[in-house]
């Protein structure tokens, strides 16, 4: 049978396979997030297994190369997840290859408190120090006020995720970053396609990462990728994400260097097989060549899905601001054009309701809800013992720990969809005010008949 023929039949399959279910309202879940495929990802995924060459080949190259095509840099480099990006390009500012550049044990960096864990986790696997900034309300973002007070003669970088895909003040933290001369790496896990000032968020720093994690805006299953225009950065990744080793050949290749058996390195002997010299402290974190051909697939797609990011979001947006008075509702960071990952709310302190009930009445009702992530991080059980440094008071990331929660805005989500989320809101709010309205009630007649008892006894 002719590889065609079956990539034909695959296809065919698929479009019997999965049909898009009709959506019925309080049956059907909304989803704050999920995978969007097609027949052409499927067939791909097959392409790349009859091949059965199951680790990184030629769809490992093609996506590195539409990866760098898209965000225009230098250098892209896959790996197994978003958090393995993470700790790949942190890690990297540890290599020896930087020299007096090279962040050493005790060094700080600087981030913040709202965040993923595996943001910053990194920073402490390297024995670097955490130094957590607030941030604000609405864009959910450092709050760039406080970003100078927390530099030190041991801060050496930066590390900042967009969250949920609104982009970080770009210009006043590439401004301390120039000032202190410190590294920038940018969490672009939530942020594919974001722009600010019209440049493509992860070109702005020294290094930028990506998640494929079926949450996302492309998926390949389980995978991530670094940026970089820097070679020295992409030399220290590439060995770090390839178990340490010095040697640069492609998985089957010999002596690209044509130095193999001629080096001296270390306290090796001479000549010692440079495949077999490691460098770095590394660690095995490639992918696999067919998760590779879904992300080859997807990206051909990923225009289309982030145009749907953004529609959603106007749509819900605008149905939500009826309830503004009890909501904070999320707002684009100034000069950007956010590829959204998802809709954050918080409730006001002045509402008559608590975040707690409101999501689980939207869960009752089928429609997903998740939290800012770790909310105020240095809460977190594991962070217990740590050492880290505080700037302020991180107000903003308690708020958020106990009032924020975020719904979904992503591909799958259509209007009839958003049109039933507006209206479960609407129905959760209106009682919660007629409650709150009938308390108030109840609380005034019985003030007012005491007054009333008080003056008919004061007269007699």
């Amino acid at each position: 049978m002719d590889r065609n023929e079956i990539l034909d039949l695959v296809r065919k399959y698929s479009r019997e396979k999965y049909n898009q279910e009709e959506f019925i309202e309080g049956k059907t879940s909304i989803p704050v997030s999920g995978r969007i495929f097609d027949e052409d990802d499927i067939a791909t995924l097959v392409d790349s297994a009859l091949d059965f060459h199951l680790t990184t080949y030629r769809f490992n190259d093609e996506f590195e190369k539409g990866l760098k095509d898209f965000f225009n840099v230098k250098y892209s480099l896959t790996c197994n997840s978003g958090s393995s990006a993470n700790l790949i390009a942190i890690t990297s500012l540890t290599s020896h290859l930087l020299k007096e550049r090279a962040l050493k044990a005790g060094d700080e960096v600087i981030t913040v408190a709202a965040g993923f864990p595996t943001t910053v986790n990194p920073i402490l696997q390297n024995n670097l120090v955490p130094v957590f900034v607030d941030v604000e309300l609405e864009t959910y973002n450092i709050n760039v006020d406080e970003l100078e007070n927390a530099v030190t003669s041991k801060t050496k970088a930066i590390v900042l995720a967009h969250t949920l895909g609104n982009p970080f003040n770009l210009n006043k933290v590439k401004e301390i970053c120039n000032k202190y001369n410190l590294w920038l790496i940018e969490d672009c896990c939530d942020a594919f396609g974001t722009t600010y000032n019209n440049q493509k968020v992860g070109t702005f720093g020294d290094i930028a990462t990506l998640s494929f994690y079926p949450a996302h805006h492309i998926t390949i299953g389980e995978g991530g990728a670094v940026l970089t225009n820097n070679p020295i950065l992409k030399k220290a990744m590439e060995s770090i994400r390839d178990w340490g080793r010095d040697c640069w050949c492609a998985p089957g290749c010999d002596n690209t260097c044509n130095q193999r058996f001629t080096q001296k390195l270390g306290d090796l002997p001479e000549g010692y097989d440079h495949k077999y010299i490691y460098s770095h402290l590394g660690y095995n974190l490639k992918i696999t060549d067919m998760q590779a051909a879904c992300g080859v697939s997807q990206l051909k797609k990923v225009n289309k899905f982030i145009e749907k990011r953004k529609e959603n979001f106007i749509k819900i947006k605008e149905k939500l601001e009826k309830f503004s008075k009890y909501l904070i509702l999320p707002k684009a960071q100034e000069n950007s054009d956010p590829s959204w990952f998802g809709f954050l709310i918080s409730i006001r302190s002045e509402a008559p309701f608590n975040r707690k009930d409101l999501i689980k009445y939207l869960n009752e009702k089928k429609i997903a809800t998740r939290l800012l992530f770790s909310g105020n991080i240095i809460k977190q059980p594991y962070m217990i013992g740590r050492n880290y440094r505080v700037v302020g008071d991180l107000k903003n990331s308690d708020f958020i720990m106990n009032n924020t929660f975020w719904i979904g805005v992503y591909p799958g989500i259509n209007d009839k969809m958003i049109d039933y989320t507006y209206k479960i809101f609407y129905e959760f709010i209106e009682e919660k005010i007629n409650i709150y309205l009938i308390y108030i009630l109840y609380i005034t007649l019985k003030v007012n008949t005491r007054i009333k008892i008080i003056g008919v006894l004061h007269d007699n």
